[in-house]
């Protein structure tokens, strides 16, 4: 079957139910092989972001194209090795037309975000990282997050913006992964030499045999091939998000987005987002040291539906940084509840009792009114089933 021919028998299926999403856009769909970058194909899918957007949906975009950007500027001065030096002096370069590119299609401000993975191993920069992302949603900007090549050393390799695009969906509790390449969807065999090849519809789980089917890069300008991208549905799944491949060059695919529907490879998520959430907080190791809360605060976390704030702390033991995953237990010992705490034990220790308003006056700066999160807590069983399934 021919790639015309198999894109025919691609059959629109309906995208799961989504409020926020994770964008990735390739180098191959933003710069022609050796040349600059265009708006050929990024305008049909900025225009899907906008109608997200209006239909009350929020899109985080992570775009690839930096290091193609900078090589079409610097064409003739360009060594023809893959010295990391240079091309980490391209990603500089190329930073800017990028963003630009993005400015010029979009009806909101955009703003960029340069993350390396290490930001998001980190716990306090990961905290970091997603107050920043949540507060440009909330401002109504567009992100536009790149890996930030011109300081990566080992993390500047083959697919790394596909992986990248799964610890952002992650990062933001998003709903869906959408990846689009410069092919169709996920093929039984790489449908550049194999004639026999079909397309895959949906994908349970990514199994040895499925990555059996990926081949590699289809460009000069793309880093990454169908294998990274699978490799990313896993971490994907992992966090219980779905993860949609598509054609971005396909006006008719990108067009069915924007109806709620996809034309490419659907690949499933391993449970449900809050799911994995909730079981990592549940059973990743703690740091050393405990919050006790008082008696209304320990009602009010088993509701499942509420923050620990400043107010129902009583007492702060051990020592922790913020971001770290702490215990939190009633005023007897008993554990209540896990999670990734705001402020660290110091900090946390000034708070205690307080009221919110007062954080920035006490500490002279804030991170928020909350020492944890509603989002950042799981209760655990013993407090009652009313507290497990809410966020």
């Amino acid at each position: 079957m021919s790639i015309a021919s198999a894109r025919d028998a691609l059959a629109e299926q309906p995208l799961p139910a989504w409020r926020r999403a994770v964008l990735k856009v390739g180098s191959n769909l933003l710069a022609a092989d050796g040349g600059g970058l265009t708006p050929r194909y990024a305008d049909a899918l900025a225009g899907f972001i906008t109608a997200s957007r209006e239909g009350g949906r929020e899109v985080i975009l992570v775009s690839s194209g930096a290091v193609a950007a900078g090589r079409s500027l610097l064409r003739q001065h360009v060594p023809s090795g893959g010295d990391l030096a240079a091309r980490q002096a391209l990603a500089a370069l190329g930073q800017a037309p990028m963003i630009a590119l993005w400015q010029s299609l979009s009806t909101r401000p955009v703003a960029q975000v340069l993350l390396t993975h290490d930001d998001l191993r980190n716990r306090r920069r990961y905290l970091n990282a997603r107050a920043t992302l949540r507060g440009l949603l909330a401002l109504d900007v567009l992100p536009v997050v790149n890996e930030n090549d011109t300081v990566a050393v080992d993390e500047l390799k083959l697919g790394d913006n596909d992986n990248l695009a799964a610890i952002v969906a992650a990062l933001v509790d998003a709903d869906l992964l959408l990846i689009a390449s410069d092919i169709d969807a996920l093929y039984s065999a790489d449908p550049r030499r194999d004639p026999s090849a079909v397309p895959i519809a949906q994908v349970d789980a990514v199994t040895p045999e499925v990555l059996a089917m990926a081949g590699g890069s289809g460009s000069s300008v793309g880093t990454g091939g169908m294998r990274t991208k699978l490799e990313a549905a896993i971490k994907a799944a992992g966090a219980g998000i779905p993860t949609a491949l598509f054609c971005g060059r396909d006006e008719d695919a990108v067009g069915a987005l924007t109806r709620g529907y996809l034309r490419g490879t659907l690949i499933a998520a391993g449970g449900s987002r809050m799911q994995a959430r909730k079981y990592w907080l549940r059973h990743a190791p703690a740091a050393p040291g405990r919050i006790r809360v008082d008696a209304g605060a320990a009602r009010a976390l088993a509701s499942g539906r509420a923050s620990l704030l400043p107010g129902g702390v009583v007492e702060v033991s051990g020592d922790f940084h913020r971001g770290d995953l702490v215990e939190i237990v009633d005023d007897s010992g008993q554990l209540l509840a896990r999670g990734l705490s705001q402020y660290g034990a110091g900090e946390a220790r000034r708070l205690a009792g307080r009221h919110s308003r007062d954080i920035e006056h006490l500490l002279g700066y804030s991170y928020g009114a909350e020492v944890v999160h509603r989002d950042d807590l799981a209760t655990l069983a013993h407090v009652g089933a009313v507290g497990e399934n809410n966020a």
